[in-house]
């Protein structure tokens, strides 16, 4: 049965991001370890601890369809129609690029509602993962997530883009109930970010 889940890498302060939309300090989990587990962009493998190699081969096993809005679509290039899960992805946007032609395995749809159903149909009985956050706040306004997944990450960021869900009707005590689970990622002790990381590796990977 799929289910609809979004998973965000967060600071212990509940940002997912810089003001910069730096994500450096937080993604940097999936390179800090000794177990390498491949991506379906060879060019980006993911190096992570025993415990996050786990996870990660069961999301990319399990997933079948992502769902981003269009600001991380255009961020990352619609990640040259390759996202590194694997999947193929569903972009929510009003305003669809003239040419769709580059990308043959990404369709868009113009609400959030419409894009989970797609997703879902694409998906074929694989899960569902969404990786914008803006669009992840308005499915669980909508009560179509079925499970939160956070990775926490031992940095301070201070200021920020914030986690979908302390928007989200989740945390105004209405709406649907969601499944909510974390991890703490192994990315040593707590620091404070260094400078906003601006390379391909990251973004592609956001």
């Amino acid at each position: 049965m799929t289910k609809v889940y979004t998973h965000m890498t967060m600071s212990l302060d509940g940002y997912i991001a810089d003001p910069e939309d730096g994500i450096g300090e937080l993604f940097g989990w999936y390179s800090a370890g000794d177990v390498i587990v491949p991506s379906a962009d060879e060019r980006w493998p993911f190096q992570v601890d025993a415990n996050s190699a786990e996870m990660l081969r069961e999301t990319l096993a399990g997933v079948g369809a992502l769902v981003s809005g269009r600001r991380l679509f255009d961020l990352t290039s619609g990640w040259d129609d390759n996202h590194p899960i694997g999947a193929p992805v569903v972009v929510v946007t009003h305003n669809t690029p003239q040419d769709t032609t580059k990308w043959p395995r990404t369709t868009f749809v113009n609400g959030v509602a419409d894009g989970i159903a797609r997703a879902r149909e694409i998906a074929g009985g694989k899960d569902v993962t969404i990786a914008s956050a803006d669009i992840a706040r308005q499915a669980l306004d909508l009560g179509l997530v079925d499970e939160v997944c956070v990775s926490l990450v031992p940095v301070l960021l201070g200021r920020g883009e914030v986690a979908a869900t302390a928007r989200s009707k989740l945390c105004r005590g209405s709406g649907a109930r969601s499944k909510v689970s974390a991890m703490i990622s192994s990315g040593g002790g707590m620091r404070r970010p260094a400078p906003s990381c601006r390379c391909s590796t990251c973004c592609r990977r956001r």
